[in-house]
């Protein structure tokens, strides 16, 4: 029978010597190393370099704008430049109508009018009355062919007056008042003056008329055994 206690073996833990590495650790080292220089490859440059604040940019003036604005107001002046239609044909109506109401009187001054037939015959029938109970030859002349020659020529006259007074204020008008910013219209000038030369020629001729300057009354010869 063995008495001798059993003798028990344990692994020995031997010390590296000195200078020298333990594999598993130099492993782990190194696996970290590449990890580190991975990632710094991986970072933006802009976030490792110090945030610097970009330069003021002057947005008060920029090309674009000024060109912008240039252009803006170069419509704003030729739409302001460009005459408006609506303005033109507007322009000078007033004046226009005028000048044909003048011409237009000055003409009926020359060919005569309804009412001046009217009064005309109103007179003949008038003297045709008063000579009926009898009358010399001298007075049916004055009475029924006199005074309807003459009233006729009065109511011309007084159409070409009017032919007259409404062309002259159609020329004289742009003298007076607010002056405006465009010429009259040279038809206007034009039609008014026409309607002045009709007006003058009418009370010409209706003077004449009136005075018996340019025929006479007929007169009554005497009888024979008178």
């Amino acid at each position: 029978m063995n008495t001798t206690p059993s003798r028990t073996t344990t692994p020995s833990t031997t010390t590296p010597p000195a200078g020298t590495t333990d594999p598993a650790e130099g492993s782990a080292d190194a696996v970290t190393e590449e990890a580190t220089a991975q990632d710094s490859l991986v970072k933006d440059p802009a976030t490792d370099s110090p945030a610097k604040d970009p330069a003021p940019k002057d947005t008060t003036g920029t090309p674009s704008d000024d060109l912008a604005g240039q252009s803006d107001d170069d419509d704003d002046d030729d739409d302001a430049l460009e005459p408006d239609p609506f303005d033109e044909a507007r322009h000078g109506v007033g004046a226009g109508a005028a000048a044909v109401v003048s011409a237009a009187l000055g003409v009926v001054a020359l060919t005569g009018a309804w009412t001046g037939r009217v009064a005309a015959e109103r007179e003949t029938l008038i003297g045709q009355i008063q000579t009926s109970g009898g009358g010399s030859a001298a007075q049916q002349i004055s009475e029924i062919y006199g005074d309807a020659w003459h009233t006729t020529a009065l109511v011309n006259g007084v159409f070409a007056v009017l032919a007259l007074l409404v062309g002259v204020f159609v020329l004289v008008r742009p003298a007076f008042g607010a002056p405006s910013e465009r010429p009259q219209p040279t038809w206007v000038r034009a039609v008014a003056l026409a309607g002045v030369a009709l007006g003058v020629l009418g009370v010409l001729i209706s003077a004449g008329m009136y005075f018996d300057l340019f025929v006479s009354l007929p007169t009554a010869g005497v009888p024979a055994g008178g």
